[in-house]
């Protein structure tokens, strides 16, 4: 068990280190680093995917017999996250930001990346419950989709009135609030092995939501057909990984 605390703990914590990209957005030329990420989101689409359909469905029915109820529990995880989107979206006002008042979107951004950031906790820590390998493929997966996700978060913060070190600041808190996902399943599991039934088809579902309602749609808008191969390439490279990964399972 001291491995598993330790795997899952120095993977949430890398996984939330990557908040602090934001900070190099600041010296690169806005329009490279677009073209840059429309590839990058390619590739995490893949890797969400691709953790999705090779390890964790798979995974979720060797552990529970049951395929009804891992089914279920793949449905609810897209219906989670379809719910907690709409609830960070609900909110929208025109109020002009500046630093001393940022725009209210700022704050549901901030609140979405903390319920979004506990999940990925919980997901990786319930990955590694199950096995060593596992919890690895789910770490890369969370790793390569999160690197967009936060220098996205953080140009928005900017752009909704706060000042770059106090979005800087706010965006590492929120990311941390993964470890502390990963340490309340791993308190938990003493008591509720079966938590891994529930948990990995669910993590299941919302890559499988994010992969096909945030990232996919992105990468068809307003491209070339070279653009388009080449996102093409990144996201089959990303489910190769994936598949790449089964070989140490």
């Amino acid at each position: 068990m001291f491995s598993v605390w330790t795997y899952t703990l120095i993977s949430v914590f890398a996984v939330s280190l990557i908040s602090l990209l934001g900070v190099f957005t600041l010296v690169i030329n806005q329009n490279k680093l677009y073209h840059s990420l429309v590839y990058l989101v390619s590739f995490s689409a893949g890797t969400l995917l691709g953790d999705a359909f090779f390890h964790l469905i798979p995974e979720s029915f060797n552990i529970n017999e049951n395929s009804i109820q891992s089914s279920f529990c793949i449905l609810l995880g897209i219906l989670t996250f379809f719910i907690l989107e709409k609830i960070v979206r609900w909110r929208h006002c025109h109020l002009e930001p500046c630093k001393e008042h940022p725009h209210p979107f700022s704050y549901v951004i901030l609140f979405g990346d903390m319920v979004h950031n506990f999940i990925d906790g919980i997901v990786i820590a319930a990955s590694f419950l199950v096995s060593i390998p596992l919890g690895i493929a789910t770490t890369l997966a969370v790793f390569f989709h999160e690197i967009p996700q936060e220098i996205g978060d953080f140009g928005s913060l900017i752009y909704g009135g706060f000042s770059k070190a106090k979005a800087l600041l706010f965006n590492f808190l929120t990311a941390m609030t993964a470890i502390l996902g990963a340490v309340f399943v791993l308190v938990i599991n003493f008591s509720a092995d079966e938590i891994t039934y529930f948990l990995i088809p669910f993590a299941a579902g919302g890559f499988i939501y994010i992969a096909g309602t945030d990232l996919i749609p992105e990468l068809h808008k307003n491209n070339t057909v070279k653009q388009g191969f080449w996102q093409t390439a990144a996201f089959v490279l990303g489910m190769g990984l994936m598949a790449g990964l089964l070989v140490i399972d």
